[in-house]
């Protein structure tokens, strides 16, 4: 019979992922709100089909270190990312609205946006990508860009370039925590892409490079402490804007509006974004993976195989059931055939 014991430590591996890095949520391209990929999506049938691209690698939010930064498989989308199956539409000098799950108020650093012109996004591949950079901010004001994007609803706002051509693209969004960049290989990259297809009569075809010739473990804007010194020179790393790009405050009318209402602290998932129901207690391979979505935990009120998420906007099916973390564990310890009060702590670990 399972012991306290084991339920424990099987919740300590699912709240290592629920209180992980984050991942998207929620893209919003000229108007129209897109689902953003989510790692549980893998052990769903059919796969939900979305423009972000995919990453089964990513199952604990995790990272890519400096050791990666000369392989352009992990680099230039996450670990191994593939392809989105859709194209977003957005029109030259439009609006895009990227939000994450979650983002901790610890993991301060640049957030830097890039663009990589492609005959066919869903069927491209990282090391064809020649990413040009559109936008970027750093450290402002006394202010982080990664802090900006947590006070604006855990949401970054982009700016297509005006002048771009038309035609398709893979957008890389990315945030680079340095909490822990003062030492060696401590900086943490956190990319991700969006396939678009940019409408409009713009002529410029900007030159780009590939994303493993982004940084060095040694740039001054990667190996760098940000607990002491004049952060206010801080040096963004990557390579320069590209003529008709701008230094960009992550910030608008929409998102502001949503900002004032309601701020998330940084540690929190928003309850808002486009439910992903991750298949926790219906699928043991997700569990023995911890394939468990930084949103509101979901168990499905039957046995049965994970629910579909759909493509678009929208909650997840009427047969599932939500629970708190303090019934979850009373479901564990009840799986577990305990009859004893004692509660599991609920600690979270520190990241």
């Amino acid at each position: 019979m399972p012991s306290k014991i084991q339920a424990a430590a099987l919740l300590g591996a699912l709240v290592s992922s629920i209180n992980a890095h984050g991942h998207l949520s929620s893209i919003k391209v000229d108007g129209t709100t897109y689902t953003a990929y989510d790692p549980s999506f893998q052990y769903q049938n059919p796969v939900p089909e979305v423009i972000e691209w995919s990453c089964p690698e990513c199952l604990d939010n995790g990272f890519v270190d400096p050791t990666m930064y000369n392989d352009v498989t992990k680099i230039a989308c996450h670990k191994d990312a593939t392809a989105g199956a859709k194209v977003a539409t957005v029109k030259a000098g439009g609006s895009i609205d990227i939000q994450w799950t979650t983002w901790p108020d610890s993991h301060v650093g640049p957030v830097i946006d890039y663009m990589a012109k492609v005959d066919d996004a869903t069927s491209a591949t990282s090391k064809e990508l020649n990413f040009f950079k559109i936008d970027e901010a750093g450290y402002e004001n006394g202010q982080w860009a990664a802090t900006k994007l947590i006070a604006n609803n855990l949401t970054w706002s982009i700016t297509v370039p005006e002048n771009i051509a038309a035609g398709q693209y893979v957008l890389r969004h990315e945030i680079i925590a340095l909490h822990s960049a003062g030492q060696a290989d401590g900086a943490q990259n956190y990319p991700k892409c969006i396939n678009l297809e940019v409408t409009g009569s713009g002529t410029e075809n900007p030159t780009g490079e590939t994303a493993d010739k982004f940084y060095t473990a040694t740039d001054p804007g990667i190996l760098v402490n940000v607990y002491s010194g004049d952060l206010s020179s801080y040096q963004i790393p990557g390579p320069a804007l590209f003529d008709g790009a701008s230094s960009g405050s992550g910030s608008s009318s929409s998102t502001a509006a949503a900002s004032s209402a309601a701020a998330p602290t940084a540690t929190s998932s928003v309850a808002s974004s486009p439910a992903t129901s991750a298949p926790v207690a219906t699928s043991s391979a997700a569990v023995e993976n911890n394939a468990v979505s930084s949103s509101t935990l979901v168990v499905s009120a039957t046995p049965t195989t994970a629910t579909s998420v759909p493509t678009e906007t929208g909650s997840s099916s009427s047969g599932e059931k939500e629970f708190t973390l303090d019934t979850f564990i009373a479901w564990l310890e009840e799986k577990a055939g305990s009859s004893s009060s004692t509660k599991v702590r609920r600690h979270p670990r520190a990241f």
